[in-house]
């Protein structure tokens, strides 16, 4: 039977609207379609809504439930301290326990840094590359996104309509398109130009491109940006927010053996919970502790932390992301399987446990790529997946978890197939 309303979740969202802008405590969740849909919990890889409608989950939260919802390693941990308090505003053991397990993950690195958010870590990150070389300039990539905060939102979707400028929002600092230099992914000979006698303090970008299509570096062009940034004395960050415990333990570090000078993790790193780090060598981060400002009330939460250990503990038990990449895989495959068998323009990328379908081009291979995708005919899609009991994302990307089957996936590429093929108009049209 398929859902054509949800007036609980209209009625929630009606109500919110009067007291919380926009309805929505994140503006990115204000693109749902048909409209916010108010959950009441979840088990393993599946969500439960106001009216009583379940959903397989590739949401997750936009990437933080690795471990999916309310698992009870997770549960038990959080439990387990809360009892003893929230927060210190000083020292606890959780503290070294939960670093000493991510620098068990990233054996190249000796330091880290909590912070609460990867916009924050980001922030932090960039202002130890700034102290650390006396430069005030950095290069970032179209397409690439490292947060919502002033100097970084530039050039990630080409900059504000009507505006000569790369920054993406309304009222953002006018330094902040001053002060980043914004280039195309994957051109070697347009970074070493752009880093040579130049006031460049750092190079920062997604190893791999999960924001703007799943796309993977070009061959040997990680090893290339290292080298470069080496030479010039230009700090080398990682934004590993969303690859950081997904594509494997240590990352995309582990993944393509190519370590940066900085590494930005969160989402998957406490499953669910509010956490996010920078991890480096020990004469990068411990400038917090020489003149460089890294401050928040919640950094190193006991809750939190807590929860992370409880995390990073189920991700590194044996065959987990073989069994991860297997999924995706399986997921990406039967996607594309069912837009060939229907005719339909689309593309599908996978890297482990992240999927990206875009609709109307035959290939995503490059952020214009990504761009010129058919992002309408993909939000009748989704609410056509909603419908059938699938939780996907707008823009295409989907997140397995550690708690979806063989089965969720097959049963998700036969209601995929049964969308693309008679529910959507314009679907199958391309664009």
């Amino acid at each position: 039977m398929l859902v054509t309303e949800w007036p609980k979740s209209m009625e929630a969202w009606t109500r919110t609207k009067r007291s919380l802008a926009g309805g929505v405590s994140t503006g990115l969740r204000a693109q749902a379609r048909p409209h916010p849909i108010f959950f009441s919990g979840g088990a393993g890889a599946r969500l439960t809504d106001l009216d009583g409608n379940t959903y397989l989950d590739y949401v997750l939260g936009w990437g933080p439930n690795i471990i999916g919802h309310g698992h009870p390693q997770l549960v038990a941990a959080v439990q387990g301290q809360i009892e003893h308090g929230a927060t210190y505003g000083s020292g606890h053991e959780f503290e070294y326990l939960a670093a000493e397990a991510v620098l068990d993950a990233y054996p190249a690195f000796d330091r880290l840094v909590w912070s609460n958010s990867g916009s924050e870590a980001a922030q932090v990150a960039l202002r130890i590359a700034r102290g650390a070389t006396g430069r005030q300039h950095f290069v970032k990539f179209s397409g690439h996104y490292h947060g919502w905060t002033d100097p970084v939102l530039v050039g990630y979707r080409g900059g504000r309509a009507g505006s000569s400028s790369a920054a993406e929002s309304l009222g953002q600092s006018e330094n902040a398109s001053r002060d980043a230099v914004v280039l195309e992914w994957g051109n070697l000979d347009d970074l070493r130009a752009t880093l040579t006698g130049r006031d460049i303090a750092a190079v920062v970008l997604e190893p791999v491109l999960c924001n703007s299509g799943v796309i993977e570096p070009p061959d040997g062009y990680l090893e290339g940006v290292r080298e470069i940034c080496t030479e010039t004395g230009t700090v080398l960050i990682f934004d590993e927010v969303i690859t950081g415990f997904r594509l494997a333990f240590g990352g995309a570090v582990e993944k393509y053996g190519v370590v940066p000078d900085l590494a930005v993790l969160g989402k998957a790193i406490a499953g669910g919970l509010p956490l996010s780090a920078v991890v480096g060598k020990s004469e990068l981060l411990d400038l917090t502790q020489a003149g460089v400002v890294h401050a928040g009330t919640y950094n190193g939460n006991p809750v939190v932390l807590a929860g992370a250990l409880a995390t990073l503990d189920v991700l590194k038990r044996e065959g987990t992301y073989e069994r991860l990449d297997a999924l995706g895989r399986r997921l990406a495959s039967g996607l594309g399987d069912q837009l060939t068998r229907h005719g339909v323009v689309g593309a599908v990328n996978q890297v482990g446990p992240v999927v990206q379908c875009a609709l109307g081009v035959p290939a995503v291979r490059t952020f214009t790529e990504f761009m010129g995708a058919d992002t309408k005919a993909y939000d009748l899609l989704l609410v056509e997946l909603l419908r059938r009991g699938v939780f996907a994302l707008p823009g295409g990307r989907w997140y397995l978890s550690t708690e979806h089957t063989e089965h969720d996936i097959d049963t998700t590429i036969r209601i995929f197939g049964e969308v693309v093929s008679v529910s959507s108009p314009g679907v199958g049209e391309g664009s």
